[in-house]
């Protein structure tokens, strides 16, 4: 049977694909920067005797595996390479030598998986219709997304996929175990950057002042009911501030302050709208209190959809795969992925991998320095997007 010798490939590369992981660990790369990276999949997939090869968006590429009859069908995979501007605290032998930035988003896992199942697939690609085009992309942890860089350099086209795949490092799940999610999956993100502006002056005399401070103070809460008033029950928002810069003192009102926030949801046309009754609300008040405000909402990636009917699909053949018992249920999820592009333009399943061993203290969460997987994983996460790409394949 096919699935048992994509099975037996995918332990035999398991090491292999290790040793692939933790070069890229040790060697990482910021957004938009990973020349070093891309040459590294460049050059592995060569050696396997993949040739169709087009750089795209800078520092990704794309590439073709042709089974027989290559025109039939075509299915996408996708890996993201850029890493983060993080320093890393694990103390392993593949520990960061780039001080400073870390894989601690499990990209790392993403490239050297879809290297592996590029590996198994060229290997049996007499044994399958249809082409597989790998996306090996740059730059997901950095607006505006190298998924939509990919698309604007036509990464989706010549040949075009009916669909696309792709894998995410999921510490929340035992190794040995991946998630999937029907519909709405993961929200929008945007960046919010305001700059209030009033009249400082001694903090003594409030009278002669128009205070920056006190008017941020009134924003940041009632931007609130944007959230908790004008947004439906059922429809999943996010607002966060993180960052509040008022460079006065304990006497001191100063002119400015400046606030950085995030606002996230599921539903584009409840986004736009949020925008506007943000930037109103914010503008009337500082306006009513004599001051002025600068609001510039920086739009990130939009809302991350699985295609329901393509995922159930991904479902049933994940079971098949790995058993009943190790495929899970996902809830909605409130992080952003730039995957959100190609799902806006074909159809998507964007699913999660287990990488978590309590027993071994592998429990960090991503974006953390302290971030890392039970390689265990590579030896499933290779085999199962293969499976899944040829189980599409065969899908009419």
């Amino acid at each position: 049977m096919l699935k048992d010798k994509i099975q037996k490939l995918a332990t035999t590369y398991k090491e292999d694909t290790i040793k692939l992981r933790r070069h890229l660990h040790a060697h990482p790369e910021l957004s938009f920067q990973e020349k070093n990276t891309v040459a590294f999949v460049e050059e592995n997939l060569r050696s396997m005797g993949i040739d169709k090869i087009d750089p795209k968006a800078n520092t990704g590429l794309v590439a073709l595996i042709e089974g027989k009859n290559p025109s039939k069908k075509v299915i996408s995979l996708r890996a993201d390479m850029d890493a983060l501007p993080i320093t890393e605290a694990n103390d392993v032998p593949y520990k960061s030598t780039n001080p400073g930035v870390m894989h601690a988003c499990g990209h790392d896992v993403h490239t050297s998986s879809l290297l592996g199942t590029a590996r198994i697939l060229n290997e049996i690609k007499d044994d399958f219709e249809g082409t597989i085009k790998l996306l090996f992309q740059p730059g997901e942890e950095k607006v505006p997304g190298g998924a939509s860089m990919m698309i604007d350099d036509k990464a989706l086209d010549n040949p075009s996929p009916s669909a696309i795949m792709g894998q995410h490092v999921m510490p929340l799940i035992p190794v040995g175990k991946v998630g999937f999610r029907k519909g709405m999956y993961m929200a929008s993100a945007d960046e919010l950057y305001l700059t209030v502006k009033g009249k400082g002056g001694h903090g003594a005399m409030p009278e002669s002042l128009v205070d920056p401070v006190l008017i941020s103070a009134h924003i940041l809460v009632a931007l609130q009911q944007v959230v908790s008033r004008k947004a439906d029950p059922k429809t999943p928002s996010v607002l966060s501030f993180g960052k509040v810069q008022a460079d006065g003192a304990t006497n001191v009102i100063p002119d400015e302050v400046t606030i950085e926030g995030t606002f996230r949801t599921l539903d584009e046309d409840w986004r736009k709208k949020a925008h506007e009754q943000m930037i109103r609300i914010a503008k009337g008040i500082a306006e009513g209190m004599g001051g002025s405000v600068d609001f510039e909402v920086r739009k990130g990636y939009p809302f991350l959809k699985n295609e329901p009917l393509l995922t159930e699909r991904c479902i049933q053949a994940a079971k098949a795969y790995l058993g009943d018992e190790n495929v899970v249920d996902l809830d909605i999820w409130m992080a952003a992925e730039d995957f959100s592009y190609y799902t806006q333009e074909i159809d998507g399943c964007f699913y999660r991998l287990g990488t978590r061993n309590d027993a071994r203290g592998i429990v960090s969460g991503v974006h953390t320095p302290t971030f890392d997987i039970d390689e265990d994983a590579l030896g499933l996460s290779t085999g199962l997007m293969a499976w899944l790409a040829l189980e599409e394949l065969q899908f009419r």
